[in-house]
């Protein structure tokens, strides 16, 4: 039985290598697989899924029109990037062609935003997904990282502000519940 999968962390954990690295054991098997990534990430360039640690590949975009059903072809498997970018209603037809159709969907993506909120397409995920799937990571202090802060150009920290601001090293970094509220 196909299953929706959501594997979350806080910023910097690798998401997106484990999510490249799927791709290629499928693809090295002969299998066919669909990937996407959030339209509104241009980090490294639009349709892009760039791992830290090199590799990219182009793939398609999702964006607020993007139906899930319509779009899913024939293939093995369907993998999402950025997917805390998804709405209530795409995390529900995702769920559905793993359910319906059979198709397994893997969802990468982060669980909360630099406030603490949840993200919309997270917390649907979270009610929905058959599987969830922690992805570790450490924060500075050594301890397990589950927040995300925001922070400026000098490294302090902004506390607030819009839910969506796209950046990576440079504006993020990744901290435990015990930094996350000290600093």
């Amino acid at each position: 039985m196909a299953k929706l999968y959501f594997r979350y962390s806080a910023m910097n954990a690798g998401k997106s290598t484990a999510l490249l690295q799927v791709a290629h054991n499928y693809e090295e098997q002969g299998q066919v697989v669909k990937l996407y990534t959030a339209a509104i990430d241009n980090r490294y360039g639009v349709g892009l899924i760039t791992s830290r640690l090199g590799p990219q590949r182009e793939v398609d975009t999702f964006d607020g029109g993007t139906n899930f059903l319509a779009a899913a072809p024939k293939v093995s498997c369907v993998l999402v990037d950025e997917a805390q970018f998804l709405s209530k209603e795409q995390v529900q037809q995702l769920h559905q062609v793993a359910q319906v159709r059979g198709v397994p969907v893997i969802c990468y993506g982060l669980r909360s935003d630099f406030r603490g909120d949840p993200f919309p397409g997270s917390a649907y995920l979270l009610a929905l997904a058959d599987d969830i799937e922690e992805i570790k990571n450490i924060c500075t202090c050594g301890k397990k990282a589950t927040m995300n802060v925001r922070v400026d150009e000098a490294g302090r920290r902004i506390r607030e502000g819009e839910q969506v601001s796209i950046g990576g090293n440079e504006s993020y970094r990744q901290a435990c519940g015990r930094c996350f509220y000290a600093q």
